[in-house]
């Protein structure tokens, strides 16, 4: 019988897809690109390391021309992969349809040179039926869509290689540009000085409940006062919080009081009631973006791991493929959704003609179909709740529920106002009533009431009816700010203004956030100062590159060379070399930047006129007045630095420590300090000798602001850790300590966190035991417990392979070697055999026996390269100035 060799990206792919194949055919992964271009100086080949271009890894001498390297991590798998090929009479390539799979696709024909014939298979879900369609009709590997992928790479490569390493030497180490990250990064920046220029405006309303003579309460808002309207919250301008209309009245506390006392006594009664029907139409079916906006808004989830999550339900064949910008959906898919329609809610929920739906994205093409359950027969979720861990069943399910409500009926509600008089002041009420739920009995959270079917509904009453007066008050607003960008704001707005592709956004978030662009306050994406830094960097030397019209025409050019409508070369070499309308990025970099000037933010001046300045430093961002130097704290959004916090931290840090008293055992002095990480109590002087011991040094107390601290609490701060007497099991000493990550209690390797309630300083043995009894919480920074056991290697003695959980993911181990589970697979579904390949991979040879190496002795003295010593003028609790020396 012929053989087949199918290659797809990961294992888990491999694995559902070979469920649906016979025995003749083999089915391998390629975990990911088994080429790339060089990431460093060691994969460059040694014939090429004299030639220049080689840091780029783009010879921009010779058409732009790539080098692709096969990384040392994937030789032994490119080898495993054409030992396979020599047994098979033909190879499929099984990669995903987007551009990255072509791509994917392309390098492995390059790489592995198969005798046998290739063809290309191509299939939007992993089912039978969807793979058999792929089998009866292969096509060619689609040349535009490599060319369009290795353009976009190309691009990035030139963009971050250039400019990153003018970063590094202008503002801090480890940064990078990229051309769709740098957009998002002056994004966030922008919002954040629109923040800080916003001028808070105060204004008043009334809101008063009142009753009909039959019907319940209801409540309505002051519009008008004879005759002139209110300001509201939208009259304000939100970039600038001033009045976008100076005709409108905006009332202070004195003048509403006073109107307040005239509405007490005067009559009330309905002006007007208008009722209007309303539509609502469903949404379309999930693209990437909304997915993502969706899944962060509703369940709470970033957007790198919704996208790891749906990877996941795809590749075990639970949703069709999950990077696409197209809404349309498959005829089969939608006759399949009619069905369970009419079969599970009735002929009410069931429009006469199925719904279309056409994206508004730009350049909407990276899938044929939008995200849906795969197959026709759409399972509910609860069908598959037992094969899927929490988080996939709930992405699942929000999946599923917008899929089916997207070819559902409108709702239908009724929206109801009612204009109120009282003697020279008008009121207003809303309300509305869903008459039929349509679409929302699938899409819409459960409404708070019996019947199911009213929200926020108003009583029936009559034009001239009299109201009966039950409450009235005064209420006070303050303007607030434009908000900071979300994840799913962001990636709205990157959506928008067409920079960048979906399928790219979870992994710009996740770059500028490891990059310290930003953090986050909440789900508030924050910039710190650093960005700020690299933002004007950018905004005043390459400010094409990071205006979002002129990007998001990048993109539309890299989408015309997919379409075979633009040629590459000419393309790059204008972005490399310019044109007559365009300095080109080579040109660009060769400009003259001051470092000084691009890390120094103007805040203001203090009472007699001395400027105030944020400044970038070696360690971090500090705010400077003359010679004065004080640390920004980290988490001090700059949109909180005001001038008079600034100066608040200058003086703080001016004034030195604070000495408390003496500790009555030592005589040492208790001092009171500021650092980097907030206030902290130390016991002694610091002794800046060569060689001295450091003294003891604890942070306050949760929550414990310096103004609290006394000598008293200090002294027992100071005196942690504390015993507390043995345990009556074990006889081991119960420790209470603050550390590092707060309070915590300590018996042997069992370790505890106190809560606030539970006071370190206070805690008793009792206490302790009984929090020690508790089960221990999961921790974020450990993995101590395996999510699966593999067992042991079988080719290398006494290597015991598991996976565990860490801060980017699951991960396989041997407790020193650790290797990245593929993203979207299951780590309970990894076996064996597929971990000792990822990790042989990782380890880039077969297992050799060790040679003993005999080192030679020297006596050559190593030491780091010196450089010059930098003074600082901050004191110390000795109340001298010390000396730092920096290494290199």
């Amino acid at each position: 019988m012929p053989k087949s060799l199918v290659i797809v990206e990961s294992p888990a792919k491999a694995r559902t897809i070979s469920k649906f194949l016979d025995k003749s055919f083999i089915v391998e992964a390629s975990i990911g690109h088994i080429r790339d271009l060089p990431r460093g100086a060691s994969e460059i080949p040694d014939k090429l390391k004299s030639e220049s271009w080689t840091r780029l890894g783009v010879d921009i001498e010779n058409d732009f021309e790539p080098l692709y390297v096969i990384s040392d991590n994937k030789k032994s798998l490119v080898k495993k992969l054409k030992e396979k090929l020599k047994n098979v009479d033909m190879l499929y390539l099984a990669t995903d349809e987007d551009r990255e799979g072509e791509a994917i696709s392309w390098h492995l024909v390059q790489a592995l040179k198969p005798k046998a014939p290739v063809a290309r298979l191509v299939f939007h879900e992993i089912t039978k039926s969807a793979i058999q369609d792929a089998l009866d009709n292969p096509r060619d590997i689609d040349k535009n869509l490599v060319m369009a992928q290795e353009t976009r790479r190309v691009v990035d490569r030139l963009y971050g290689y250039e400019i990153s390493p003018l970063l590094w030497k202008k503002v801090a180490p480890r940064l990078s540009a990229g051309r769709v990250q740098s957009v998002a990064v002056k994004l966030i920046v922008d919002r954040e000085k629109e923040r800080s220029a916003f001028t808070p405006s105060t204004y008043w309303d009334i809101t008063a409940t009142l009753k009909p003579v039959k019907g319940a309460s209801f409540g309505a808002t002051l519009r008008s006062v004879d005759g002139k309207k209110l300001a509201g919250g939208k009259d304000f301008d939100p970039k600038t919080g001033n009045l976008l209309d100076p005709k409108l009245a905006v009332y202070g506390e004195k003048k509403i009081k006073k109107l307040l006392e005239s509405l007490e006594k005067s009559d009330w009664s309905v002006a007007n009631v208008v009722t209007k029907p309303i539509k609502q139409s469903p949404p379309a079916p999930y693209t990437t973006s909304s997915l993502q906006q969706d899944a962060n808004r509703k369940l709470g989830m970033a957007a790198r791991d919704t996208m790891r999550v749906a990877q996941s339900l795809y590749e075990n064949g639970h949703i069709t493929y999950m990077r696409t910008d197209s809404t349309t959906l498959a005829s089969e898919a939608i006759k399949g959704i009619r069905s369970k329609i009419s079969r599970d809610y009735g002929a009410d929920y069931l429009p006469a003609q199925p719904r279309l739906y056409k994206s508004k994205v730009k350049n909407a093409q990276e899938a044929h179909e939008a995200i849906r359950p795969a197959g026709s027969s759409f399972p509910e979720p609860v069908k598959l709740k037992s094969q899927l861990d929490a988080r996939g069943y709930k992405l699942y399910d929000l999946i599923w529920r917008r899929a089916v409500a997207c070819q559902m009926t409108d709702a239908r509600v009724s929206q109801t106002t009612i204009d109120i008089n009282a003697t020279k002041a008008e009121f207003r009420a809303s309300g509305r009533i869903i008459d039929f739920d349509g679409f929302l009995k699938v899409y819409s959270p459960p409404v708070n009431n019996s019947n199911g079917k009213t929200v926020a509904a108003l009583p029936k009453v009559k034009n001239g009816e009299a109201l009966d007066l039950k409450e009235i008050d005064p209420v006070s607003h303050i303007t607030k700010p434009p908000a900071r960008f979300t994840e799913a704001t962001l990636i709205k707005e990157l959506e928008t203004l067409g920079i960048g592709r979906p399928s790219t956004y979870a992994a710009i978030i996740d770059t500028i956030m490891r990059r310290d662009y930003v953090f986050k306050k909440g789900t508030a994406l924050t910039p710190t100062f650093i960005a700020y830094a690299v933002a004007k960097l950018l905004e005043n030397f390459f400010p094409s590159l990071v205006d979002p019209t002129f990007t998001a025409q990048m993109e539309d050019d890299l989408d015309a060379i997919s379409r075979g409508e633009l040629e590459r070369t000419p393309y790059l070499h204008e972005f490399y070399f310019g044109s007559k309308s365009w300095q080109g990025l080579k040109k660009l970099v060769g400009q003259e930047i001051d470092a000084r000037d691009i890390c120094t933010f103007e805040l203001g001046a203090d009472s007699n006129g001395e400027a105030v300045n944020v400044r970038i430093g070696r360690w971090g961002p500090y705010v400077e007045r003359g010679d004065s130097r004080a640390r920004i704290p980290d988490g001090l959004a700059p949109d909180e630095l005001t001038i008079e916090r600034a100066l608040e931290l200058i003086e703080a840090e001016s004034d030195g420590p604070t000495e408390l008293g003496r500790q009555s055992e030592t005589d040492e002095p208790i001092f009171l300090l500021n650092g980097r990480f907030g206030p902290y109590l130390q016991l002694g002087e610091r002794d800046n000798t060569k060689g001295a011991a450091k003294p003891k040094q604890k942070s306050l107390l949760p929550g414990m602001t310096p103004d609290e601290v006394t000598l008293e609490i200090a002294i027992k701060i100071l005196s942690l850790p504390r015993e507390l007497g043995n345990h009556p099991e074990t006889d081991e000493p119960v420790i209470a300590d603050l550390g590092r990550y707060g309070p915590y209690l300590k018996c042997g390797d069992e370790t505890r966190s106190l809560s606030a309630s539970d006071n370190v300083i206070k805690v008793d043995l009792k206490q302790a035991l009984e929090i020690l009894k508790r089960p221990k919480r999961k921790s974020f920074r450990r993995a101590s417990k395996a999510l699966k056991e593999l067992g042991e290697h079988p080719d290398r003695k006494g290597v015991t392979l598991r996976i565990l959980n860490g801060r980017f993911g699951p991960y396989i181990t041997d407790g020193k070697t650790h290797v990245s589970v593929p993203n979207g697979s299951d780590p309970q579904s990894v076996t064996l055999e597929e971990a000792v390949a990822l990790y042989e991979t990782k380890l880039g040879s077969p297992p050799r026996k060790k040679k003993k190496s005999v080192r030679k002795k020297t006596t050559k003295n190593i030491s780091p390269r010196k450089t010059a010593t930098k003074k600082s003028s901050r004191k110390t609790a000795s109340g001298k100035a010390t000396a730092k020396k920096t290494a290199a």
